[in-house]
């Protein structure tokens, strides 16, 4: 059976499972979309003023635009003292390095106001992948133990011990991942720290 699953950026997606299983699809990427349009709700007029600027500075035209201004800028002073006119920013074009600079100065800040908020997304992405997976770890832990104990009980297979698949039916202990992973952690920064400052 084929069913139609509608999303927001893009065309729509013939689904081609059961009935369930478009059910849980369609319920996931609702999921996404309402996680999506919750953050765009918290954003503030001046965020989307801001990043409005950013996606049009990081145009590959935003680029010439400037070199333009800089080419026309200093040949038409060039001009004017080629023609014996007063220049307006003559050599070393100070005006034009103060503009260049502010104008550096205010893209270098939108564009870190914009990666700002997209690194508290990706912060709540990592930390939902996060959950997911140590959700997924538990389930096959218990897969693995459904079976070892259906193994057990089916009178025409072999009852023996296996001790990787006694391991894999544990769970995880996400607290004791963690302890290990910062114990690593713990001598590769003293191993910098022991590179990086010379002994007197």
């Amino acid at each position: 059976m084929k069913e139609t699953s509608h999303t927001a950026n893009g065309p729509a997606v013939e689904l081609t499972g059961s009935p369930a299983e478009n059910e849980q699809i369609n319920q996931n990427i609702l999921a996404v979309l309402d996680f999506y349009s919750r953050e765009n709700e918290k954003i503030s007029y001046w965020q989307r003023v801001a990043e409005r600027i950013s996606a049009v500075i990081g145009q590959p035209m935003f680029l010439g635009i400037i070199l333009l201004v800089v080419v026309i800028w200093t040949l038409g002073n060039i001009s004017l003292r080629l023609l014996g006119l007063i220049e307006f920013d003559p050599p070393p074009f100070l005006w034009l390095q103060g503009i260049v600079g502010l104008a550096a100065l205010l893209t270098t800040t939108v564009v870190l106001i914009r990666q700002n908020r997209l690194t508290q997304l990706e912060e709540q992405r990592a930390h939902l992948d996060l959950k997911v997976t140590l959700l997924t770890e538990q389930k096959a832990a218990k897969m693995i133990d459904l079976l070892e104990e259906l193994r057990r009980d089916l009178p025409n297979v072999k009852n023996r011990h296996d001790p990787e698949a006694a391991v894999l039916q544990q769970s995880m202990n996400p607290g004791l991942v963690l302890a290990a992973l910062d114990e690593r952690a713990v001598p590769e920064k003293e191993q910098i720290v022991s590179i990086s400052v010379p002994e007197p």
